[in-house]
C-alpha cells in the first residue's frame, strides 16, 4: 500500500485497471442473473460466472493464492456440491414457478442496503490508500498466511467452530426425518398378505 498522494488518478487508469472495472460488470450481472432467474440450474452456472469474475479480480489484485483458493473452493467443491444436490433431489431443469418468491421486493431492499453499508466500509478504510499493481504480489500464500495467522486468527477459528455446528446441524435434522419415516414404512410393511394375492399400496390385496 502506497499513500494516495502517490496516485495518477482516475482520469488517467491504466490497462489493469479497465479490465478490473470491465471483469467487476460482468461479475455484478452473473450475480444479479443468479438471483432473478427462475430456472435451478441457470442460476447453478451463473454462480460459476460470477465467482470466476471474483478469481479474475484476485488475479488482477495480485492476488494469486486468494485467487486459486476461490477456484478450487468455490467454482470447483460449493458449486459442484450444489449441481449434485440438484440432480439427487430431482429438481425442476427448465423454467420452476417455485423459484420465485413474493417478498422479492424486501429482498432487494435488504440486498441493496448491505452493498451500500459494504462499499462504504470499504471505501472508508481505504481511502487514503490504493494497491500498486505493477509492485511485488501483494496476496501471495507468504504473506496471507502471515496475515491471517497473525491479526485473524480467532475469527478464522469461530467461523470454522460455526462450520461444524451447521454440519452437525444438518446430520442431526436429517437423523430426524429418517426417524420420522421408519414407522410409516414399518405398518406398511407389516399389512396383512393373503396367499395368491399382493398387498397394494394400503394394505389391500391386487390380483
Amino acid at each position: 500500500m502506497t499513500p494516495l498522494a502517490a496516485d495518477p488518478g482516475f482520469l488517467s487508469p491504466t490497462g489493469v485497471e479497465i479490465a478490473f472495472l470491465l471483469v467487476g460488470l460482468v461479475t455484478l450481472g452473473a450475480a444479479v442473473i443468479t438471483v432473478t432467474t427462475r430456472q435451478l440450474v441457470h442460476a447453478a452456472l451463473w454462480l460459476v460466472v460470477a465467482l470466476g469474475g471474483l478469481a479474475v479480480e484476485y488475479l488482477l489484485l495480485t492476488a494469486e493464492f486468494i485467487a486459486w483458493v476461490q477456484v478450487l473452493i468455490y467454482v470447483g467443491s460449493v458449486v459442484v456440491l450444489l449441481l449434485f444436490g440438484l440432480m439427487l433431489t430431482k429438481a425442476p431443469i427448465g423454467h420452476s414457478p417455485d423459484a420465485d418468491s413474493e417478498h422479492r421486493w424486501i429482498a432487494l431492499a435488504v440486498a441493496l442496503t448491505a452493498a451500500v453499508a459494504l462499499v462504504w466500509v470499504v471505501v472508508d478504510a481505504f481511502r487514503t490508500t490504493w494497491i500498486d499493481l505493477d509492485g511485488p504480489a501483494q496476496g501471495s500464500t507468504e504473506v496471507s498466511g502471515q496475515f491471517l495467522f497473525r491479526h485473524w486468527v480467532l475469527p478464522f477459528e469461530a467461523l470454522s467452530v460455526l462450520l461444524l455446528a451447521a454440519l452437525i446441524g444438518a446430520i442431526v435434522l436429517s437423523r430426524k426425518n429418517d426417524a420420522a419415516r421408519t414407522p410409516t414404512a414399518a405398518r406398511h410393511n407389516d399389512a396383512p398378505r393373503t396367499p395368491g394375492g399382493t398387498r397394494g399400496p394400503r394394505g389391500k390385496e391386487q390380483r
